[in-house]
């Protein structure tokens, strides 16, 4: 199976925007979502999923892998596609898997991929991603294009945020990064 793009191998770096809303949500210990859509079905799913995951943990006595997450996140979303407004992305590690991470768009399929972008300002940055991304980027090179396609998507969509919070995800830690709007990239002054 292919990797998720790695900071330096064994990381995931996931990154989201939001004004006030944290949508980089953590599920279990080195498992996050981001989530986009409707933020009291995304958060309600991410809580059942958080709590299934803590079941998961004390009946197998061990931690999930990141795909049994997105599978479990798949299947509520699937199984009530009619009534939500979700879009997931599940990111982590794994001692299965390494790193890894999976796309649920709106409707519920599920894709694992070597990198995911979502939400309403991701279809302003398909072609900066596609372009830009690379298997094996270094750690700030994984960095810089994320904050640049976050960066980019916000300046193109006036509902995504305006600060850009990362978390990058390693088998020994989660580092959480916060980078304020004074500090975004700017591409073009308009």
């Amino acid at each position: 199976m292919e990797k998720a793009p790695s900071l330096k191998p064994g990381e995931v770096n996931l990154g989201v925007t939001n004004r006030v809303t944290d949508k980089l949500t953590q599920i279990h210990d080195r498992i996050f979502c981001c989530r986009s859509g409707s933020a009291a079905d995304t958060q309600a799913i991410a809580d059942i999923v958080h709590y299934y995951l803590q079941v998961f943990t004390v009946q197998e006595g061990q931690p999930p892998t990141v795909e049994v997450a997105a599978n479990m996140f798949q299947r509520l979303v699937y199984d009530n596609k009619d009534q939500l407004m979700a879009g997931i992305i599940i990111g982590g590690w794994d001692a299965v898997n390494g790193p890894s991470v999976y796309s649920i768009p709106l409707g519920g399929s599920l894709h694992r991929r070597p990198f995911a972008i979502g939400g309403s300002g991701s279809s302003y940055i398909y072609g900066y991603c596609d372009a830009t991304y690379k298997e094996g980027m270094s750690r700030e090179e994984c960095i810089a294009f994320t904050k640049n396609a976050v960066s980019l998507a916000m300046s193109r969509d006036g509902s995504s945020g305006g600060t850009i919070r990362l978390a990058i995800i390693t088998k020994d830690k989660v580092e959480r990064v916060f980078v304020p709007g004074n500090e975004l990239p700017v591409f073009y002054e308009g």
